[in-house]
């Protein structure tokens, strides 16, 4: 083996044993030797995902559309630009990380568990701004490491609007379409972005379009597009403040989650009571609907939480 090949692999060796567990690192070893397009434990299950999608999110027909339609166009490219680069907004509770890992359970073997899926959040992983430069490295390195691993790989980054700014600049070379190292195409890797930022002005643009006899399933990105642009990308407490990432363009899907409103918290009510194995009774669907607090005062319209505390409430009302 020529010398610049052999510190080339060395490299990628270490790269990968240090980005990922001994037993992960084994397996993939094991299952795809040193393959640069690597594809390992990637299986696509679009009509599962649509159908799961269609069945259990509730209230999100946009998500639905945006996400199947995008996922769908990027995994029928065999050879995809660049990789596909999607950012999740909405208040809390309307489903932005349910779909995430809904999405990579019907990708990845293993679902959010498989090696070739990563998660970030800026609390656990870059939790003090004075470090900003070492994070920069580290999160550069880990990112280079898995995707010279498995080229194939998705990551996914929690709470983007407690993000560091600048700190996210450092994975740009990763998302455009020209970044291949060692042979390996990272064009199609998939990142994911989940931010509460812009849920607010998500918020109010639905009021306002609900006031105006818009129903919801007539809502469409364009309604919605320029308030999150201007509540997330101009933002000084965003991660993407004055982001490369998006003066470049390269996030292909910005995905709106609507507010949920009390029929629709209902359905996870019920859904929460099928899953704890409990019986689905009218009056305690209807209590626990009836616990949450709702916006505006005088409608009582939407859910300030969403669903996100109906598992915690069922067993007052059981």
């Amino acid at each position: 083996m020529a010398p610049g090949a052999a510190a080339a692999l060395a490299l990628t060796l270490l790269l990968a044993a240090a980005a990922r567990p001994a037993a992960a690192w084994d397996l993939w070893a094991l299952r795809c030797g040193f393959s640069a397009d690597c594809e390992c434990g990637f299986g696509p299950d679009l009509r599962g995902l649509e159908c799961d999608l269609a069945m259990n999110l509730v209230g999100q027909p946009l998500v639905r559309q945006q996400v199947v339609k995008g996922v769908r166009e990027f995994l029928e490219n065999r050879n995809p630009v660049k990789p596909l680069v999607m950012s999740f907004h909405g208040s809390t509770g309307t489903g932005k990380t349910y779909v995430s890992s809904m999405l990579i359970r019907y990708l990845f073997q293993g679902g959010l568990q498989s090696p070739y899926v990563h998660q970030f959040s800026p609390i656990v992983h870059f939790p003090h701004a004075e470090r900003i430069e070492q994070y920069k490295e580290s999160l550069k390195r880990w990112i280079q490491g898995n995707l010279t691993n498995c080229g194939r790989s998705a990551f996914l980054f929690d709470e983007m609007d407690k993000m560091h700014p600048g700190l996210i600049d450092v994975i740009m070379p990763f998302l455009g379409p020209s970044w291949v190292v060692y042979g390996t195409n990272y064009r199609k890797a998939i990142f994911i972005f989940i931010s509460n930022a812009g849920g607010e002005q998500i918020n109010e643009m639905t009021l306002a379009l609900w006031r105006a006899h818009k129903d919801r399933e007539e809502i469409s990105l364009q309604d919605l597009e320029l308030a999150i642009s201007q509540a997330v990308f101009e933002n000084p407490q965003s991660g993407f403040w004055k982001s490369g990432i998006i003066n470049e363009h390269l996030i292909d899907l910005v995905v709106p989650f609507l507010p949920l409103k009390r029929h629709h918290v209902k359905q996870c009510v019920v859904s929460e009571l099928i899953q704890q194995g409990l019986e689905v009774r009218p009056d305690v669907v209807q209590d626990v609907a009836d616990s949450i607090p709702y916006f505006p005062e005088e409608e009582k319209m939407f859910s300030s939480t969403g669903c996100k505390t109906v598992a915690s409430r069922i067993s007052f009302f059981f």
